[in-house]
């Protein structure tokens, strides 16, 4: 009996932390969906990212490739990257279902814009604004 109770236990807590890896709060609006996959971003954490991430093939390919970029940059760079802060320059509603995020990060300073989607009562974020303003 013992053994039968053990088992149940080691299984369970297996199963708690299995899903707790992996299992991310919803955005309750669109500023907290781009706050979230930024501070991801900014951190390294491309799991909770793609969380936060509409997941079509552009904004699959390009967050692939913000990962590749993240994982070639020294130790040094990523920890600068993960004690900076988001600044957020503009934050427009484009209509109820989608919104315009404009924002840098303190250390690259560098200006990003992303639109934020309101998919089936879900926010998500679109990276495709981004890839149409580095052009």
């Amino acid at each position: 009996m013992k053994k039968i109770l053990l088992a149940i236990l080691i299984i369970t807590v297996a199963i708690v932390a299995c899903n707790n890896e992996t299992s991310f709060k919803k955005a309750e609006d669109a500023q907290d969906a781009a706050r979230e996959f930024i501070r991801a971003s900014l951190d390294g954490n491309y799991d909770k990212a793609r969380f936060y991430l509409y997941p079509d093939s552009t904004n699959n390919f390009l967050i692939e490739r913000w990962k590749k970029n993240y994982d070639d940059l020294s130790g040094d760079e990523k920890e600068k990257y993960k004690s900076s802060e988001i600044v957020v320059l503009n934050i427009h509603p484009d209509n109820d279902s989608v919104t315009s995020y404009q924002y840098y990060n303190s250390y690259k300073k560098d200006t990003t814009r992303i639109k934020i989607l309101r998919i089936k009562g879900e926010w998500l974020v679109d990276l495709k604004e981004f890839m149409n303003n580095s052009k």
